[in-house]
């Protein structure tokens, strides 16, 4: 069986990506074994709605050489007017300081294209 090594769900064989949170699935029997399942070493820098916003950070920070999670409440199986769920960035705990720089570079460069 599957598992997510970050949300912890079981998915039936065949299924090789977490559709809550993107992350590649393991064996269940290689989990134990997986160095990045505690929830402890992962802190959340960033919510969004806009997944493509998400996306661009978490490749900025993938890019700069960050371990990126991604844990997302959308349920693209039914349809709902509306988006009121919300997407969370996290890395581990050690990267922080670094992300947040990241992530407010890239806020200021949005802000002065914005001005201009």
């Amino acid at each position: 069986m599957s598992v997510c090594p970050y949300c912890n769900y079981e998915y039936v064989e065949g299924i090789a990506i977490c559709p809550d949170c993107s992350s590649p699935l393991v064996d269940e029997n290689d989990l134990q074994k997986f160095e990045e399942l505690s929830e402890a070493d992962w802190v959340l820098v960033y919510t969004s709605g806009d997944e493509l916003e998400i996306g661009m950070l978490k490749g900025i920070l993938e890019s700069a050489g960050l371990k990126v999670n991604v844990l997302s409440q959308k349920d693209h199986i039914l349809p709902v007017p509306g988006d009121l769920s919300v997407v969370k960035l996290l890395v581990r705990k050690n990267d922080v300081g670094s992300a947040l720089n990241y992530i407010q570079d890239v806020r200021n460069r949005e802000s002065e294209s914005s001005d201009e």
